[in-house]
């Protein structure tokens, strides 16, 4: 989604989400070692540990009360769902790094940056261990630390006084539709990530970057 007017004026802050667009993160990666068929895998992660359930957890659910769930409603694969929470890690293959040098680029041009991610309280330490890239950010509004999650008006509402920023004057990266819409309707030059590639020519379309 794009604003005309942003392109006279390079807005002065990039607000980035992180899984999916800087940090390369799917339940498959754990889940296709634990399954040899990838059917039965698929309807594991569709029927039980569903991405709904995880966005629980984004929102601020323990991973041990979401667990406990689980595991007494479908007692035949306790091990597979504690498998969510005490295999997470093996969950992240690691970072999108085309992505992260558009990051780094942008921070040797000392643009504000800032993030905000649908992400778990109690697993964003693992991000924070794993990733010295994150250090660029001035600040990061993480769901489950404030108990909202996107697409909720709320937490952009939230992010942007936390961050002294006006909407208007931002731009918003994220890989999910709702996310993007739900910014753009709060005034954020919302761009819908679909790569870095397109990322990259939409950055230089408003002269944040070459």
């Amino acid at each position: 989604m794009r604003d005309a007017a942003l392109s006279a004026a390079p807005p002065p802050a990039v607000v980035f989400d992180l899984g999916g667009v800087l940090v390369d993160w799917n339940p498959r990666y754990l889940y296709r070692k634990i399954f040899e068929d990838a059917a039965v895998m698929e309807r594991f992660l569709g029927e039980i540990c569903t991405p709904e359930w995880n966005d629980e957890q984004d929102a601020g659910r323990p991973f041990a009360e979401a667990v406990a769930m689980l595991q007494a409603r479908h007692p035949d694969e306790a091990e597979r769902i504690a498998a969510y929470d005490l295999r997470w890690e093996e969950m992240i293959r690691g970072p999108v790094a085309e992505t992260v040098e558009l990051l780094e680029e942008l921070h040797r041009r000392d643009t504000p940056l800032y993030a905000l991610s649908n992400w778990s309280a109690e697993k964003f330490p693992v991000a924070r261990r794993r990733f010295a890239f994150l250090d660029r950010f001035r600040d990061i509004v993480v769901s489950g630390e404030v108990g909202l999650k996107k697409p909720d008006p709320r937490i952009f509402r939230l992010a942007a006084e936390r961050f002294g920023i006006a909407p208007r004057d931002a731009v918003f990266i994220d890989d999910a539709p709702a996310n993007v819409a739900a910014a753009a309707s709060l005034g954020f030059h919302a761009i819908r990530f679909t790569g870095a590639g397109p990322l990259g020519e939409e950055l230089r379309t408003l002269r944040l970057l070459d």
